[in-house]
């Protein structure tokens, strides 16, 4: 299946139609787009997962998440950076964990790097821990033809002036640097991702003549040879300099860590809201949502939504802490968000990185992440519908199956499918009055026109969705996502 919602009009064999994906889902009426936050405070505070480690580990003093979390099988894997108790200057390493769902995390003893003498610890061998990094984003390529590349690394350290390197790994674990590293500018990057064959890289940096943070994104397809030239995906604000200096105002703290999802990339940044003063010390930082459907060009659904708030993070009530001890509350992004079970979670880290006492996790129901909800209608809008209407998909002579993830339907809510072509005229056997309405919640809720059950489309057209909320109450119906999957 191809969905011609301007991106790379890949074949996919599931296409996600997310309310908050303009592209994939360019037209609605009655409707009501809503985000679903992820906010801690003191009776609910942030979960973390990954918390410091022991004294005289590699990570005693602080863990902080620039880095990834991938499935590997049936396991994630975690790379974070740690700094011990040890070092008097700062020095992180990156280390190793791995958890079977999401909350509890192993630090296994990898026996790799000798660390004061010691072997047994988490440290990953990447030049035995003897260089400062800054970042590492990492990418698991099971299919590489070449099993000692199946791992790749694009990381920022001091030992290439900032400037970022990449590794290889056939485990993850023991890296292999490249002979030509550095192989890009400075870039401080927080996440990747391969789409449509091309590796890209997202952080701040790059040659501009506004020095203010700002979304920049890098392209590869070997991972060795990346544009020195990017493309600038998101700003905020004004993009000049501030009379004051470079931290002031609003700005994109270090690119996007993004989730592929094949028609659609999600992406989450950090919203840096810096002080008038220019003192870093009083930014504030949540962190923010973007959508893209090529992974180079960004936008918001909701203009500076606190997708991941950092609002009394780490803020506990007596007596477990003192809230007169804090700093302005700021978060930082890492790369990685998984479907685990019947929820999404995405790990996220206190800002800044150097007093980093853990790894946490945000997570919601499954791909819950926003919905389209009715809304009440009175005077001439009242005999009007709530629905919303797909891009055009080509289904490839394939049948395909439909189905929805949604929540508040029963008697008064009720959601039905319509299948159009691309001009927008119902397809036979397809039209809402055999469309069989769906009132169940549920995440993978099939639709079906009576006994009909898969989508089938004669000879090479395209077909769009319509989506109908219906019901005395269309408020109370929450669609979340609607799923097309291939037919094998």
């Amino acid at each position: 299946m191809i969905i011609y919602n301007g991106g790379s009009c890949q074949p996919l064999d599931r296409i996600v139609l997310f309310p908050f994906d303009d592209h994939s889902v360019p037209l609605q009426t009655g409707l009501d787009l809503q985000l679903i936050p992820h906010r801690t405070y003191p009776a609910k505070p942030s979960r973390i997962v990954v918390p410091l480690g022991d004294p005289g580990t590699p990570d005693s003093r602080a863990v902080c998440y620039y880095g990834t979390v991938c499935r590997v099988g049936e396991e994630l894997w975690m790379w974070y950076l740690g700094q011990d108790d040890r070092d008097d200057t700062w020095f992180q390493r990156i280390c190793f964990a791995r958890s079977t769902d999401g909350y509890h995390w192993e630090k296994p003893d990898l026996g790799l790097v000798s660390y004061h003498g010691d072997t047994h610890n988490n440290l990953v061998d990447l030049n035995q821990g003897s260089h400062h990094v800054q970042a590492c984003v990492v990418f698991h390529d099971p299919d590489d033809p070449d099993p000692s590349r199946r791992f790749k690394m694009a990381y920022q350290c001091r030992h290439y002036n900032n400037h970022f390197a990449v590794a290889f790994s056939e485990d993850g674990l023991t890296w292999r640097d490249s002979a030509n590293n550095p192989v890009g500018p400075h870039l401080e990057m927080a996440g990747g991702v391969r789409h449509n064959g091309v590796y890209v890289l997202s952080g701040q940096g790059g040659a501009h003549p506004r020095p203010t943070r700002q979304m920049v994104n890098h392209i590869s397809y070997d991972f060795e040879t990346w544009s020195e030239a990017f493309h600038i995906g998101l700003t905020r604000g004004n993009s000049h300099l501030d009379p004051h200096g470079t931290n002031v105002g609003p700005q994109v703290h270090l690119g996007a860590a993004m989730w592929d999802r094949g028609n659609v990339l999600l992406g989450v940044y950090g919203q840096w809201n810096g002080h008038h003063t220019n003192d870093r010390r009083f930014t504030h930082m949540d962190l923010g949502l973007t959508v893209s459907n090529d992974a180079i060009h960004h936008r918001e659904p909701i203009h500076e939504f606190p997708f991941v708030s950092a609002s009394q993070d780490g803020w506990y009530l007596m007596p477990e802490g003192n809230p007169s001890i804090s700093k302005y509350p700021a978060l930082i992004q890492g790369q990685g968000f998984e479907n685990v079970g019947e929820e999404t979670l995405f790990w996220y880290g206190p800002w800044p990185e150097q007093i980093s006492d853990g790894v946490r996790v945000a997570a919601w129901k499954r791909d819950r992440l926003g919905y389209f909800c009715g809304y009440l209608r009175q005077g001439w809008q009242a005999d009007l519908s709530h629905h919303f209407v797909s891009a055009p998909i080509d289904l490839q002579g394939k049948p395909a199956r439909v189905s929805i993830n949604a929540e508040g339907l029963g008697d008064h809510g009720q959601v039905s499918v319509e299948i159009l072509d691309e001009t927008l005229l119902p397809v036979e056997a397809y039209g809402r009055e055999q469309a069989t309405p769906i009132v169940a919640a549920g995440f993978d809720q099939t639709a079906e026109w009576g006994a009909v059950h898969d989508v089938r489309m004669a000879g090479s057209g395209k077909v769009r969705l319509r989506v109908h909320i219906e019901g005395v109450r269309p408020e109370d119906a929450r669609v979340y996502a609607v799923y097309l999957d291939a037919v094998q």
